[in-house]
């Protein structure tokens, strides 16, 4: 069986493998919101890292993301681990 090549990158690199991601993503077994979120929450830690402020980084994400509000975007760097 031939591979099928996916242009989109995987953002979620750091814990599974291109083509995992690339299956799991044909398959429809990737949610979107949750990947958007978990990238969201990965540049915030990062931003703060970097000593910007909280709402600094926000308004730095909201660049990124500017369907987003502000608040959507708090709510999502500051929601608990599960």
């Amino acid at each position: 069986m031939e591979s099928m090549v996916f242009t989109e990158k995987n953002p979620l690199s750091e814990l599974i493998t291109d083509d995992i991601y690339s299956l799991l993503t044909s398959r429809g077994l990737i949610d979107e919101k949750s990947v958007r979120d978990y990238i969201i929450r990965k540049k915030f830690k990062n931003l703060r890292s970097n000593k910007v402020s909280a709402s600094d980084a926000i308004e730095s994400l909201r660049n990124d993301y500017p369907y987003l509000q502000f608040d959507t975007i708090r709510k999502i760097v500051y929601q608990p681990k599960s």
